[in-house]
């Protein structure tokens, strides 16, 4: 495989990661900011909530991303 590849799968991994963890930690900012961390009926429960489950699922693309990279060695 050309080492282009390997760069970008590294830099896109890399940015889903630091993405990932940017996108956790405003939620929780945000929910601590509105009082919806520990009322999750409140009007914007959902919203941070939604936007909690998508920094997951970038950190855990990220980690694909990266066994993904180690395969291409």
């Amino acid at each position: 495989m050309p080492q282009i590849f390997k760069a970008l799968a590294s830099t896109a991994a890399w940015a889903g990661f630091v993405g990932g963890w940017i996108i956790i930690i405003i939620s929780n900012v945000d929910s601590i900011i509105h009082g919806t961390m520990w009322n999750p009926g409140a009007e914007h429960g959902e919203a941070i909530f939604s936007w909690m489950v998508l920094g997951i699922v970038s950190l855990f693309l990220s980690v694909v991303l990266m066994k993904l990279r180690k395969s291409l060695e």
